[in-house]
């Protein structure tokens, strides 16, 4: 099953969310920002993984991070949907963000 880490307050997460539940996918949603348990899941993950790199280097929190069932991490979750051939549906306001820089999470 697609395991999701992301957090309520994240603009980008609440899309992908919304587009998972929107295409009926089966995932496990991990909010970050709502127990301690789940966030130390994905520090853990996050201070391991190369594909975080970028988002640590540009101070982004690197969600939503997906992985798959093969244990593939992507955070382009927009790509992940389309590489499905599905539509990305973006139902949130223009120019909304969770990074202090106005640029992503």
């Amino acid at each position: 099953m697609l395991k999701v880490y992301g957090s309520g307050m994240c603009p980008d997460c609440i899309e992908c969310k919304y587009n998972l539940d929107k295409n009926n996918i089966d995932y496990e949603n991990i909010d970050i920002t709502q127990n301690l348990k789940g966030l130390k899941e994905f520090l853990k993950l996050r201070d391991k993984e190369e594909v975080f790199n970028d988002a640590k280097e540009n101070g982004y929190i690197g969600i939503p991070a997906l992985i798959t069932e093969d244990g593939e991490i992507t955070l382009d979750w927009e790509n992940y949907f389309t590489e499905l051939k599905i539509e990305v549906v973006h139902p949130q306001e223009e120019g909304t963000s969770c990074s202090v820089d106005g640029k992503g999470c």
